[in-house]
C-alpha cells in the first residue's frame, strides 16, 4: 500500500509538474503569440502608411500633370485670342496703307489740277469705317483679354457679332477705297480729254 501511495505521490507530483509546465509554455506561447500580432500588426500599419505615401505622391503627381495640361490649355488659347486679333490688325494695318497711297495719289493729282473731290469723299468714308473697325477691334481685345478662363455663351455670342462687324467694315473700307482709285483715274481721263479739246479746239 505504501509503495502505490508513493507511486500516486509520484505521479501527482508529475503531473502538477507537467500542468506548471504547460501553463509556463501556455504563458509564454500567449506572450510570443502577444508579440508577434504586435509585429504584424505594426507591418500592417507600415505597409499602409507606405501605400498612402504613394497614394499621396500620385495624386501630387496627376494634380501637377492635370495643372500642366491646364496651363497648356490656357496658353493656347491665348495664343489663339491673339492670333484672331492679329489677323484683324493686319488687315487694318493694310487699309490704312492703301488708304494713305490714296491720300499721296490725291495729292499728287490735285497738284496736277485734276478734280478729286468726290475720291477725297470716298477715302474720308474709307477712314471712317477703319476708324470704327479699330474701335470694335478694340472692344474684341477688351472682351479677350478680361480672363484666359474659356469664354462663356454670352462671351461668344459677342465676340462673333463684333467680328462680323468688324470683316463688315473692313469690307465696306477696302471697297471706298477702291472706288477712289476709280475715281481718281475716271477725273485723270476726264482731264486729259478736257485738255486734248482745249488742244484740238487751238
Amino acid at each position: 500500500m505504501k509503495k502505490y501511495l508513493n507511486l500516486f505521490f509520484v505521479l501527482a507530483l508529475m503531473f502538477s509538474v507537467a500542468n506548471i509546465t504547460r501553463a509556463e509554455d501556455n504563458a509564454n506561447f500567449g506572450e510570443k503569440r502577444d508579440e508577434i500580432r504586435a509585429e504584424m500588426k505594426q507591418k500592417i500599419e507600415n505597409i499602409r502608411e507606405e501605400a498612402k505615401q504613394k497614394m499621396d505622391a500620385l495624386r501630387a503627381q496627376i494634380k501637377n500633370e492635370k495643372d500642366a495640361v491646364k496651363a497648356k490649355v490656357k496658353e493656347l488659347r491665348i495664343a489663339g485670342r491673339e492670333k484672331a486679333l492679329e489677323r484683324f490688325d493686319k488687315a487694318v494695318e493694310r487699309m490704312t496703307n492703301l488708304k494713305n497711297k490714296v491720300n499721296e495719289k490725291i495729292t499728287e493729282l490735285k497738284a496736277k489740277g485734276v478734280d478729286t473731290a468726290e475720291a477725297e469723299a470716298f477715302v474720308a468714308t474709307a477712314g471712317a469705317k477703319l476708324n470704327e473697325a479699330k474701335d470694335k477691334i478694340a472692344e474684341m481685345n477688351t472682351l479677350l483679354a478680361s480672363s484666359i478662363e474659356k469664354l462663356t455663351l454670352e462671351q461668344k455670342t459677342e465676340l462673333r457679332k463684333l467680328a462680323q462687324e468688324t470683316q463688315t467694315l473692313l469690307v465696306e473700307s477696302h471697297r471706298a477705297l477702291r472706288d477712289a482709285v476709280k475715281s481718281l483715274k475716271d477725273a485723270v481721263k476726264a482731264k486729259m480729254e478736257n485738255e486734248g479739246d482745249d488742244d484740238g479746239n487751238e
